[in-house]
C-alpha cells in the first residue's frame, strides 16, 4: 500500500455564476483580482498539488481567506472543484456517484468543525454515536465504543448532558471523540480548535497528539495560528490567495522560508522553542564523543544539556540512538537567531 493517503492534482475553484468560461481567463494566467474584476468570478483555489502520507498531521495554515476551509472541504467533497483531480488511497473521489460517497464519508473520512457543529437536541452520549447510527452499528455496540471515547477525551459522567451544560472545551471534545469513533482512517480538523480559550486550546492540542500516537490518524488540520502548526504538524502547507506558497517539512519553513511573506509569518516565533537539533546540527568529526542530544530536541532543551559542557561539541543521535550530526554551543545560539537568506534547509 502505498505512503500516499490523499493525493490532490492541479485543483482550481472558481466561485461564480460561470465557472467553467472563467477558467480559461485564470488559464491564460489572469490574477485574481482581474478576474473579479472583469467577471465578477472569485478564485478559492488555484492549482492546488499536495501528497498527504498516511498517518501524518498535514497542516494548512494561512490567514482568513487564502483557501483553507475550501480546500479542507474539497477532501469530502462538500465542495467540488471547478478542475482538477483528488485521489483517496487510490481511488478518484470525483468519480463517485451518491451511494457511493455517502459510504465514504460515513466510515473513511470524519470531519471536526470550527464551531463544534453538535446537535443541541442530543445528549453526549448520542452525539458521539450518531455516526455509529449512520454505519447501522448495533445499538449495543454503539453505546459502549461511545461508552469508551466519552472515556478517552475525559468526559466520563457527562454522558447525559446536553451540550449547552458544556463549556467550549467540553463541547469540542465531543466533536473530537464523535469523529473517532467512527474509526475513519481520515480525520479532517478546520480550526478546530480556533474558538477555544488560549489553555483549553492548549490541552486540545495534548490530547490531540496523544491519541494521535496511539491511533496514527491521516489528519488535516486547518489553522491560521502559527504557533499551533508548528506544534502538531508533521508537515505545513501555507496558502496566500489561494495558492500554494511552501509545503515542507515544518523546520525547513521555519530555516529557510519560500519567500518574504512565509517569513514574515515566522518572524516573531520563539525559535528556541521550535526549531530542533536535527535542523542545525553538522556534519560529525570522526569518532568524536559528547553528551548525546536527541535529534528532535528543541534548542531551549539542548541549551540545558549543553550549558554544563559549554566548551565540548554535543553528539547528535537519531531515535535509535545512533550518532547522525554534532552540535557546538555557538551552533545552537547560531540557530536562535532569525535566518538569513542563506539559511539552511534540511533534507
Amino acid at each position: 500500500m502505498s505512503d500516499t493517503t490523499i493525493s490532490v492534482r492541479n485543483l482550481y475553484k472558481v466561485f461564480g455564476d460561470d465557472p467553467a468560461n472563467a477558467m480559461k481567463l485564470v488559464r491564460d494566467g489572469v490574477s485574481k483580482g482581474e478576474l473579479l474584476e472583469r467577471t465578477g468570478h472569485v478564485i478559492g483555489l488555484s492549482d492546488i498539488n499536495m501528497q498527504i502520507e498516511r498517518r501524518q498531521i498535514q497542516v494548512v495554515m494561512g490567514l482568513s481567506g487564502s483557501g483553507k476551509s475550501t480546500l479542507i472541504r474539497h477532501l469530502n467533497r462538500l465542495i467540488d472543484p471547478t478542475e482538477g483531480e483528488i485521489e483517496i488511497d487510490g481511488q478518484d473521489i470525483m468519480a463517485y456517484g451518491e451511494k457511493d460517497l455517502l459510504k465514504f464519508r460515513r466510515h473513511n473520512i470524519s470531519m471536526v468543525f470550527q464551531r463544534f457543529a453538535l446537535f443541541p437536541h442530543r445528549t453526549v452520549l448520542e452525539n458521539i454515536g450518531f455516526g455509529l447510527g449512520t454505519q447501522q452499528r448495533p445499538k449495543d455496540e454503539i453505546k459502549n465504543r461511545a461508552l469508551r471515547w466519552i472515556d478517552r477525551v475525559g468526559l466520563s459522567g457527562y454522558e447525559d448532558y446536553f451540550p449547552s451544560q458544556l463549556s467550549g472545551g467540553m463541547q469540542q471534545r465531543v466533536g473530537l471523540a464523535r469523529a473517532l469513533a467512527t474509526d475513519a482512517e481520515i480525520l479532517l480538523m478546520d480550526e478546530a480548535f480556533s474558538a477555544l480559550d488560549p489553555l483549553i486550546r492548549a490541552e486540545m492540542q495534548t490530547i490531540l497528539l496523544d491519541l494521535q500516537e496511539e491511533l496514527h490518524k491521516t489528519i488535516v488540520f486547518i489553522t491560521h495560528d502559527l504557533d499551533e502548526a508548528l506544534h502538531i504538524g508533521d508537515r505545513i502547507a501555507i496558502l496566500r490567495d489561494g495558492e500554494i506558497i511552501q509545503d515542507d517539512d515544518p523546520q525547513n519553513i521555519i530555516m529557510k522560508p519560500a519567500d518574504d511573506y512565509v517569513a514574515d509569518f515566522m518572524k516573531d516565533i520563539n525559535r528556541s522553542r521550535v526549531v530542533r537539533a536535527r535542523s542545525i546540527m553538522t556534519k560529525l568529526r570522526g569518532t568524536e564523543t559528547g553528551p548525546k542530544i536527541n535529534a528532535a530536541m528543541i534548542l531551549e532543551d539542548v541549551a540545558q544539556v549543553m550549558g554544563k559542557t559549554p566548551n565540548k561539541a554535543s553528539i547528535v543521535v537519531n531515535k535509535q540512538g545512533d550518532p547522525v550530526g554534532r552540535l557546538t554551543i555557538a551552533g545552537v545560539i547560531k540557530g536562535m537567531a532569525r535566518p538569513d537568506s542563506t539559511g539552511t534547509r534540511i533534507t
